[in-house]
């Protein structure tokens, strides 16, 4: 069974937390919700408030198939600033699993660290000269896919990036079918 890391910080942007959640969720795999922050109440950019399951501390001994890092500028910088995360993070990125970032996240969370400086990525469009300088080449498309990175642009592109995550991760057959049965069109590759 796959076994997908979600890290929630206050400040994440609404929309893309739940998205990559709800998506997810709708598969077979093992899907843990860690609160990075020192409690596992997390607030959200729009003042939702999440009780995640799990701490990032218990999640820090686990080998993740995907760790998907939801956005929000405030919601990335805790990210930014949370050494274990990174730590996790800079694992996923050398042992080819799949890493998911959108919106600030690859260039707050990936970038600022120098973690994708061999990768092509998009992100945030008030961010793309800033990712410009921490990737191999930036992109203007909504979703990109580069080796065992997924990089989206906003909490517009959410849906989009949750089912390119199930495609990579489970195939194109299953994103198919978790998109009819909730009704979304994703449009021709």
């Amino acid at each position: 069974m796959s076994k997908i890391l979600i890290p929630i910080a206050d400040g994440n942007e609404d929309i893309e937390a739940i998205a990559i959640y709800d998506i997810l969720s709708r598969t077979d795999a093992k899907l843990t919700l860690a609160s990075i922050m020192p409690s596992r109440r997390v607030t959200t950019l729009r003042d939702l408030v999440i009780e995640a399951p799990s701490s990032l501390e218990e999640c820090l001994d686990t080998t993740w198939d995907l760790i998907a890092l939801p956005g929000g500028k405030e919601g990335a910088e805790h990210m930014h600033d949370s050494e274990p995360l990174m730590r996790l993070i800079q694992k996923q990125i050398e042992s080819g699993r799949w890493l998911g970032a959108i919106c600030t996240a690859p260039v707050i969370v990936l970038g600022r660290h120098g973690l994708i400086t061999d990768f092509k990525a998009t992100c945030y469009r008030t961010f793309r000269r800033e990712l410009s300088q921490y990737v191999r080449e930036t992109s203007d498309q909504r979703v990109v896919v580069d080796q065992n990175l997924i990089t989206s642009q906003s909490p517009g592109t959410a849906i989009e990036f949750a089912f390119q995550l199930v495609t990579c991760l489970f195939g194109e057959e299953q994103s198919k079918s978790i998109a009819q049965t909730v009704n979304v069109y994703l449009p021709p590759e």
